[in-house]
């Protein structure tokens, strides 16, 4: 876990040399320690930049990641050096199993889970439905689901591929 932590303060700077301000709201949930499963919306790469702003108040926290990321050098490294878990979304079972076998140390540890449930990038303003992982892995281990969500990223033009300074919240 320290790993990632001296992760997030390098790249916590990035939101800054792009004009990003993140707001923090229900921080007293987030830094309980225990274990949860942390759900969240997924509109963008940004919102990696807003989790690594709020990693500090969290601490003990991993991420679910998608197999691919791995292979996206340097950033692939540095994820599995940071404890991420990856798994194959193509194979259900395999993607179940790398889960379970997490979910003990999780419970054990008070690790918190983050989740992106709609398992992709969504830019369109709509959700799209959710895996059910999170949630199996929150009633197995019997912990909490904590939902995390990222308001609407009103500075970033997907269409146009243009981006300005802005704020986002995140609140929990």
């Amino acid at each position: 876990m320290k790993t990632i932590s001296l992760a997030s303060a390098l790249c916590r700077h990035i939101s800054g040399l792009v004009g990003l301000k993140w707001e923090l709201r229900g921080q007293e949930y987030l830094e309980k320690e225990q274990a949860c499963i942390i759900v969240a919306n997924h509109q963008s790469s940004l919102d990696i930049l807003g989790m690594f702003d709020i990693w500090p108040v969290m601490d003990k926290c991993t991420v679910v990641a998608k197999k691919e990321l791995f292979y996206a050098w340097p950033f692939g490294l540095a994820a599995w050096l940071c404890g991420l878990i990856f798994i194959d979304r193509l194979n259900s079972d395999k993607a179940r199993a790398t889960i379970n076998k997490a979910t003990t140390l999780i419970k054990e540890k008070k690790i918190k889970m983050w989740v992106f449930p709609e398992g992709t990038r969504n830019n369109t303003g709509n959700i799209l439905p959710f895996k059910k992982g999170a949630f199996h892995v929150a009633i197995a281990a019997q912990v909490p689901v904590l939902p995390v969500v990222f308001s609407s990223y009103y500075f970033l033009d997907n269409n146009k591929r243009e981006f300005e300074s802005g704020q986002s919240t995140i609140s929990s």
